[in-house]
């Protein structure tokens, strides 16, 4: 599988992605292609990106992963994760994409994980040209969302507070308040080594607020009638499972929901053979390779 490290313009920046080609790509051929985002402060090494894009690739789509703007090799203030601004990454990153050769412009979807998959419901949400959507341990309402994170004793009043304490010493300071991750999404101890090297550790509360502000579910509805699968695990120890359910209920079809036994938040580092069946079927369904007879 052929791979290049490139770069692409996003708001005044210049981010970096990777893309990976196909083996068998025949000159003057176009395949259909997906964008592979990452989750919260982490970047395209990640399993969570690397085992999509190879899996996707090696059944015949082009893949791109790319790094968020002050992640991994982008340019943008390190640590500064604000909702939108993903979102517009995702449609710039698509925008570079459909100017390459070997790309079928108008079939692109987007594939991401957690922080990535909520990016990738918008975006779908919002751009029309994204062909398809699959979310794994997505949300769709961030306040929500936060609530069944923080959902010990006095943890919610705890997390407030530190939203407040941030607006405060933004506004007094001009400067923002950093928080460890943890603070703002809580992982267990056994799930943290799933993290990418040169995952971000500490964030500016603007980035908690831009989260809490953040509602898919709102936009999730005009997907339709491009297709979305949403993938969650049944017991999902990071990401409330409640949130894929909820954007299930406010899509329209063609969405499908899966839920997962035996698998945690990290579905696709963990490389479950039955995650990747549900999706290479739904795939064969509503967005599939048509490889030329004379390339196979």
């Amino acid at each position: 599988m052929p791979e290049h490290n490139v770069r692409f313009p996003s708001a005044g920046l210049q981010l970096a992605g990777i893309v990976r080609t196909p083996d068998g790509l025949q000159p003057g051929e176009r395949r259909p292609a997906v964008i592979v985002l990452h989750g919260f402060g982490s970047n395209k090494s990640s399993g969570n990106v690397q085992k999509p894009m190879q899996m996707l690739t090696e059944r015949g789509y082009i893949t791109f992963g790319i790094d968020m703007p002050g992640c991994g090799d982008s340019e943008g203030k390190p640590a500064r994760i604000i909702c939108l601004e993903q979102v517009q990454a995702t449609s710039d990153a698509l925008t570079w994409l459909q100017s390459q050769p070997h790309v079928d412009p108008d079939r692109i979807g987007v594939l991401g994980s957690s922080f990535g998959a909520a990016v990738a419901v918008y975006a779908g949400g919002v751009d029309p040209r994204i062909g398809a959507v699959i979310s794994s341990g997505g949300w769709g309402d961030g306040e929500r969302k936060f609530r069944g994170q923080h959902a010990g004793p006095g943890e919610w009043d705890r997390f407030l507070a530190m939203l407040a304490e941030g607006r405060r010493v933004r506004a007094e300071t001009g400067k923002s308040l950093m928080v460890p991750r943890y603070d703002i999404v809580p992982i267990p101890p056994h799930l943290r080594t799933h993290l990418a090297q040169r995952s971000v550790q500490m964030f500016p509360a603007e980035t908690a607020q831009s989260m809490f502000d953040f509602r898919a579910d709102d936009v999730v509805g005009a997907i339709a009638p491009r297709p979305l699968l949403l993938l969650h695990s049944a017991s999902d120890s990071v990401t409330p499972t409640e949130q894929s359910i909820e954007l299930f209920r406010h899509a329209n079809q063609p969405a499908d929901l899966h839920l997962f036994a035996e698998v945690d938040h990290f579905m696709f580092d963990d490389e479950s053979p039955r995650v990747r069946d549900v999706i290479f079927d739904w795939l064969d369904r509503y967005f599939p390779v048509r490889i030329p007879e004379t390339a196979q």
